[in-house]
């Protein structure tokens, strides 16, 4: 009886854990419900953006020959460029679909579907680009707030390490 016992469980387990595992399918009805393609084709201007942005915080109150500029504009194009092409979808697709396969069950991959194809779920997909310019543009505000904060500190660190010989 202990023996039929152990193998009942060695089966239903491994029946169980098996039938977790999502399917692909199941996985591209989520992307393509999450509308994953497109919301990473928004995502990289902004990315884009908010490099460009962090330059002009990093150069504030610095006065910038023409050429100097010049070589940063260059080298945000180039590196917009870079992540255009290292993060087109692509690339990146396997990458997402590996994620979600190795984070959530078949049962939580089919409520995911469910939720992005109702009202609410098309709601988020649509209004999550503005969300998270938002939430860029706040962060840049912040980070420029704290930037002199931290440059400070910096300072602070590097007298105490100097001065500690």
């Amino acid at each position: 009886m202990r023996r039929f016992s152990i193998l009942f469980f060695a089966v239903f387990l491994s029946s169980a854990v098996h039938a977790a595992t999502p399917s692909d399918a199941s996985i591209e009805e989520l992307l393509n419900a999450m509308h994953a393609e497109k919301t990473m084709d928004l995502m990289l201007p902004a990315i884009g953006k908010s490099m460009r942005q962090s330059m002009a915080i990093a150069t504030k109150g610095q006065t910038l020959s023409a050429k100097q500029q010049q070589i940063l504009d260059a080298a945000s194009a180039k590196m917009a460029q870079t992540m255009k092409d290292d993060l087109s979808w692509d690339k990146m697709h396997a990458m997402y679909a590996k994620i979600y396969r190795d984070s959530f069950t078949q049962e939580e991959i089919d409520g995911l579907v469910t939720f992005y194809k109702s009202p609410a779920g098309t709601a988020y997909i649509a209004k999550m680009p503005v969300v998270m310019q938002k939430t860029m543009g706040l962060m840049q505000t912040r980070m420029a707030e704290m930037m002199p904060k931290i440059q400070a500190e910096m300072q602070q660190t590097m007298e105490d390490v100097k001065n500690s010989k």
